[in-house]
């Protein structure tokens, strides 16, 4: 999922777990990764949200999390972040990361 409002980001990463993945339109290794949270998201649907947040469009959050480099994974469990990791990832380093 997109995230459509930076006032609905609190409201969605407050619930469950989420992977919060920090991108740009213009970052190859963002791409690269796109397609893999895409398989990772049909996988975990029942289990994870995945929020894809443009750090052009909203700097702001980005800021307020340090996001420096991207792609960045910020990983939160009912509002609180849990794990953060920086550059691309595969589909088996990516299973690793999210395990809690």
């Amino acid at each position: 999922m997109k995230l459509e409002k930076s006032t609905d980001f609190e409201n969605i990463i407050d619930k469950g777990i989420v992977l919060v993945d920090f991108f740009a339109t213009w970052c190859g290794p963002c791409k690269m990764l796109s397609p893999i949270l895409e398989e990772l998201e049909i996988e975990y649907k029942d289990k994870m949200t995945i929020l894809k947040v443009d750090v052009d469009e909203y700097s702001s959050i980005a800021t307020k999390y340090s996001i420096y480099s991207i792609p960045t994974l910020l990983l939160f469990k009912d509002g609180e972040l849990v794990k953060k990791s920086v550059g691309f990832k595969d589909l088996d380093g990516l299973k690793k990361f999210i395990e809690l």
